[in-house]
């Protein structure tokens, strides 16, 4: 093995989140790709949490993902039902943490109240028309959902809708979808 070699190109995440009428849904494909190949079509990006009152998708490297979701389900546990609190201390610990500091990836996490994007660098965002995406996919998606928003759809319909058409654009994007609603 080379010295210093990277690692692969990693790529294929689309998370969506849609905000609507009263619900809020989270959709994920499940396509990850390194470099030009598939290597699996129906990963799951999309979890539970904090007794099915969360939804939270990821997009970036899997382990660092899977380190963020365990972090934000300890920060649920200690602010019961106070997911922005939670997001925003999760934030705080990520961009200051030496260990955390280097994770990639990103999160989009979701309870009956709001959406936020969390990011590495101390972001947690909430978006201002309801609509939130990450990933490789996440900027079709994003421009597909919010071109769908105001249209006589459900946010589960948003959500399927803009991913199917993030999925014809975006070859790091697949309609393998993981869908979750709170």
């Amino acid at each position: 093995m080379q010295t210093g070699a990277a690692f692969p190109d990693w790529h294929g995440t689309t998370i969506l989140a849609v905000r609507k009428g009263g619900s809020t849904v989270i959709a994920g494909d499940g396509q990850v790709s390194m470099g030009q190949t598939v290597v699996k079509g129906n990963a799951r990006k999309v979890r539970r949490l904090a007794g099915g009152k969360v939804v939270a998708g990821f997009a970036g490297a899997t382990a660092d993902a899977f380190t963020l979701i365990e972090r934000l389900e300890s920060k649920l546990e200690q602010y019961p039902e106070q997911l922005a609190r939670a997001c925003v201390d999760l934030a705080k610990d990520w961009r200051t943490d030496r260990y955390l500091r280097r994770l990639e990836a990103m999160l989009i996490a979701a309870d009956a109240n709001g959406i936020y994007t969390l990011s590495g660098v101390g972001d947690v965002l909430e978006p201002e028309f309801g609509v939130a995406a990450i990933g490789s996919g996440g900027s079709f998606a994003l421009a597909a959902a919010r071109a769908l928003i105001d249209f006589d759809l459900t946010a589960e319909e948003i959500a399927r809708r803009a991913m199917g058409i993030a999925a014809e654009i975006c070859v790091y994007t697949n309609t393998s979808l993981t869908v979750e609603t709170v």
